[in-house]
């Protein structure tokens, strides 16, 4: 297969300075905003990348669930390969790959695990099936089956069959707080716009341009 011809120019549109917001929160809010009035698919899809014990990197995507000036959480089981990753190196990156706006927003900082009040608020917001499916799966682990995986989905479905389906210990929240932002847009002739917030000792936000 020739792929090496597979191009094509980036045009929708640039991005300034003057038009960025001085918080990187503000500015990813707008861009957010403006890629679900796009009606992408998933919008709030984005990549996390963590690295195991070898320094080996592994990536996966994951659903945004909020965000604030405190950083971006997402939800997963706690006995996963990114939870084991994460609690081995807890510095992590995000990506959100808007590439029909040929917009994308790249973060990197340290992940935290949310307060259990946080998990369970979240858990109980999420259809029931998906309250279930947390319970299902040992996420990461090998299974010989897919047939394994709905009989246990049977099980634990009539398990919880009356009443509200408890928050499992292994299941929770991990917030992404950030160091650095990186706003990235696609220009004609390669010539991308790319800046990024970096976090300074006192805590401010600076904002610099880089080459692209």
């Amino acid at each position: 297969m020739d792929i090496h011809n597979d191009r094509r120019e980036y045009l929708l549109s640039g991005l300034t300075r003057e038009s960025l917001a001085e918080d990187p929160m503000e500015q990813f809010e707008h861009w957010l905003g403006e890629a679900k009035a796009a009606a992408i698919n998933d919008p709030t899809a984005m990549m996390v990348a963590t690295v195991d014990n070898h320094g080996q990197p592994s990536q996966r995507t994951v659903l945004l669930k909020q965000f604030d000036q405190q950083g971006f959480v997402f939800y997963t089981n706690l006995e996963s390969k990114k939870a084991h990753q994460i609690a081995g190196n807890d510095r992590v990156s995000l990506i959100f790959p808007w590439l029909s706006l040929e917009r994308q927003v790249i973060i990197a900082g340290r992940a935290e695990r949310v307060s259990t009040k946080e998990s369970l608020d979240y858990f109980l917001s999420r259809p029931r099936d998906s309250q279930l499916a947390a319970w299902v799966s040992r996420q990461s682990s090998p299974v010989s089956s897919r047939a394994l995986i709905m009989e246990k989905f049977s099980e634990i479905k009539s398990r919880f069959s009356n009443g509200e389906i408890p928050l499992p210990k292994f299941w929770g929240g991990y917030r992404v707080v950030p160091e650095r932002i990186e706003f990235w847009s696609g220009g004609a002739k390669r010539i991308h716009d790319r800046f990024e917030y970096v976090k300074n000792d006192s805590g401010q936000w600076q904002i610099e341009r880089l080459q692209p």
